[in-house]
């Protein structure tokens, strides 16, 4: 019962400098931090669009995804803004099984952190470079988010991370905009909750140093579903989950409300194929309600290039090898579904 001290890990600072961006990437990046800025104020009508797959576990197959995306992208401009989930690091419930690019660059050899940042930053440069689409992660361990802080347009808190102190106040320290996922339970008080603390100011210890932040106002909800005490799923899409949550909104002094839904996980009681249903659903309740009209302003899928799942050695190029996802033909044509009903 003990740590074991194997090596030391390279800086955030020496990091960047080995994989650093130009003049233009940085410009290309602040550009889209203030498109999805004004989506999340309401100052603009687009719909906010994250999709990719469940983890980012080849560097060629997930930029052959986002490099078609980056197309579709231009197909949907004017209704659409598309956010790739690049997720390099992965959730276990129980600790068991792939933790994401950062563990393993290579899901069949052992794990190197070490290896696995450089990988990490190398793919998220390369995404940005090559497609123009800066992309999405999750926060799954606050002290790592320095390393991409530069790259990342969009940050997404998990259901078993929200509780936790260190990610709400990690993310009040972040210019991107941040989701906030409901926990497992469903309590809507524990999410808006951590929306609260992020969006404030705080003081606290971060990376060996004492911080200070001015709160992320651009912190806000993601729906994905609940689990009862039976370990069922509870989802939280609906038109009465919709409506409550903005109602408990208006209860509180929170900047910019905004509410993405996760049409996976729960909600789909981790049935990939029920995406295009539950996105479709969620459009027609936008359309038929003002209030929720400007208080959903994006969906959550997961997608890849090959539809379902595999185990981490059958090798199906562009098929995740964690939760399974919806395929790329279909998840073109989703695509366009929901541009085609964004007002």
């Amino acid at each position: 019962m003990s740590f074991t001290y194997k090596k030391k890990v390279i800086s955030p600072a020496e990091l960047r400098q080995a994989y650093p961006l130009s003049d233009e990437d940085i410009k290309v990046k602040a550009d889209r931090d203030e498109e999805i800025k004004r989506i999340l104020r309401g100052d603009s009508d687009k719909f906010l669009v994250i999709i990719g797959p469940c983890s980012a576990d080849n560097e060629d197959s997930v930029l052959d995804y986002t490099h078609r995306l980056a197309r579709v992208q231009e197909e949907v401009k004017d209704k659409l803004l598309i956010i790739p989930r690049v997720y390099t690091n992965k959730p276990r419930t129980t600790g068991e099984g792939y933790k994401g690019l950062l563990h393993q660059p290579d899901p069949e050899q052992q794990p190197s952190i070490s290896e696995g940042l450089k990988a990490m930053r190398r793919l998220h440069v390369r995404v940005l470079k090559e497609t123009g689409l800066s992309a999405a992660d999750e926060m799954l361990y606050p002290e790592n988010s320095s390393y991409l802080m530069d790259l990342l347009s969009y940050v997404a808190v998990g259901a078993r991370s929200v509780e936790d102190q260190q990610h709400r106040l990690v993310i009040s320290g972040m210019d991107c905009a941040a989701g906030m996922k409901n926990p497992t339970s469903g309590d809507f008080t524990v999410m808006l909750n951590s929306i609260t603390a992020a969006q404030a100011e705080h003081n606290f210890l971060y990376r060996t140093y004492e911080v200070q932040t001015s709160g992320n106002p651009y912190a806000h909800a993601i729906l994905r579903g609940a689990v009862n005490k039976h370990g069922q799923s509870i989802p939280n899409y609906h038109y009465e989950d919709l409506t409550l949550l903005y109602n408990m909104y208006q209860e509180r002094e929170l900047k910019n409300p905004a509410v993405i839904i996760d049409a996976n996980h729960a909600n789909s009681n981790k049935d990939y194929s029920q995406q295009p249903r539950i996105v479709s659903e969620i459009m027609y309740n936008r359309s038929i309600n003002s209030d929720l009209n400007k208080f959903v302003r994006g969906v959550m899928i997961e997608s890849y290039i090959e539809a379902g799942s595999q185990s981490t050695h059958d090798h199906v190029y562009g098929k995740s090898i964690t939760d399974p996802c919806l395929g790329w033909e279909e998840s073109e044509k989703l695509i366009h579904a929901i541009a085609d009903k964004v007002k």
